[in-house]
């Protein structure tokens, strides 16, 4: 089940980093875009360890 949860929580976190990103070339904040971007790739890094986990978790 913890598989499950890292990939809501990297949804979630790709998600708000994307709108982020958004907001920050609306707006010209770069600094606001690279913590979206940031925020975007530890959401894909989440949603990869969940995809682990339960890859695991079927052969044990």
């Amino acid at each position: 089940m913890s598989g499950l949860k890292d990939k809501v929580k990297g949804t979630a976190n790709e998600v708000a980093g994307k709108v982020k990103e958004e907001i920050g070339k609306a707006t010209g904040d770069r600094k606001m875009e690279a913590k979206g971007v940031a925020q975007n790739a530890k959401g894909h890094a989440q949603k990869a360890v969940g995809e682990v986990k339960n890859k695991l978790g079927d052969k044990l």
